[in-house]
C-alpha cells in the first residue's frame, strides 16, 4: 500500500461511511491523516470510526444532510474546533436518484439528485474553502463521474449533476488558487459500491462490466488512491482538473 504522508493534514469526507468514501477515510487514515467522516446513517459513521481506529489517528463523525446548507456549514465548523483546521475534503455524497427517460422525469425526483449531487458539493466545497482559507489552503476532491463527460439514457438529474460538478470544480480551481488551494474532480465509471449492487442483478452488474475496456466493475479502493493522491501534497501542480478513474470506459 502506498503513503502518500498525510500526516499533518485532517481530511473532511462526505458519504464517509459506505462505498468509495468509506475506501477513501481508510486511504487517508493510512496515510497519516486525522479524518471526519460525514454521513446521514449513524451505524455506519460508528462502525466506520470502529475501523479508522487500528490506524491509531484521531477521527470524527457526524451526521450530516449535505443538501442543507447550514448544517454543512455547521459540520465544518465542528470539524476545525474539534480536528483544529480543514486540509482536505472529498465532497463524495451522493445518489444515484430516479431513472426515467427526460420526458417522464419527475420534478421530486430531479430536485433530490440535484440537492444532493450537485446543492451537496457546492455547499461542502464552499465550506471547505472558507475553513482552508483561515488556515493557509489545501485540497478539494470532488467526485463526479463518467456522466460528468458523456450521458447515460435514464439518468439525466444525475447526468446534470456531475457535469456541473466538473464546472464548478473548474471555476472554483481558477478563482482559489491564490489561497492556496487545488481543486480537482474525479470521474468514477462503475464501482462495485452499495450505490451500485443493491440496485442492479449480477447479470447486469456483468453486462455494465463488459462496457468496460479492462472487462470489469471497479472497486472503491481504486478509486481511492487516485482521490487520495490528488489531495496529497505530491499532487501540487494538480489543480481544475477532471480525472477519469475508469477502466477504459470513456474509450470506446
Amino acid at each position: 500500500m502506498i503513503d502518500y504522508e498525510l500526516g499533518d493534514k485532517v481530511a473532511v469526507i462526505t458519504g464517509g461511511a459506505s462505498g468509495i468514501g468509506r475506501a477513501c477515510a481508510h486511504a487517508m487514515a493510512r496515510s497519516g491523516a486525522d479524518v471526519s467522516i460525514w454521513d446521514l446513517d449513524q451505524d455506519a459513521i460508528d462502525d466506520t470510526l470502529k475501523e479508522l481506529a487500528r490506524y491509531g489517528h484521531r477521527t470524527h463523525g457526524v451526521v450530516v444532510d449535505v443538501a442543507d446548507s447550514a448544517a454543512v456549514d455547521q459540520a465544518m465548523a465542528d470539524v476545525v474546533a474539534t480536528l483544529g483546521r480543514v486540509d482536505i475534503a472529498v465532497c463524495n455524497a451522493g445518489i444515484g436518484g430516479e431513472a426515467s427517460p427526460s420526458g417522464d422525469y419527475s420534478d421530486e425526483g430531479w430536485h433530490q439528485v440535484i440537492g444532493i449531487n450537485l446543492d451537496g458539493v457546492f455547499f461542502t466545497q464552499r465550506a471547505a474553502i472558507r475553513a482552508m482559507r483561515e488556515s493557509g489552503g489545501g485540497s478539494i476532491v470532488n467526485m463526479a463521474s463518467i456522466l460528468g463527460q458523456v450521458g447515460f439514457p435514464t439518468a439525466s438529474a444525475y447526468t446534470a449533476a456531475k457535469h456541473g460538478v466538473v464546472g464548478m470544480t473548474q471555476v472554483a480551481a481558477w478563482e482559489h488558487a491564490a489561497d492556496g488551494i487545488r481543486v480537482n474532480s474525479v470521474g468514477p465509471a462503475f464501482i462495485r459500491t452499495p450505490l451500485l449492487t443493491k440496485h442492479l442483478d449480477e447479470a447486469t452488474l456483468d453486462a455494465l462490466a463488459a462496457q468496460h475496456a479492462l472487462g470489469r466493475i471497479g472497486a472503491p479502493e481504486e478509486v481511492a488512491e487516485l482521490v487520495t493522491w490528488l489531495a496529497s501534497d505530491a499532487a501540487s501542480f494538480a489543480t481544475g482538473t477532471y480525472y477519469p478513474i475508469d477502466g477504459g470506459f470513456l474509450a470506446k
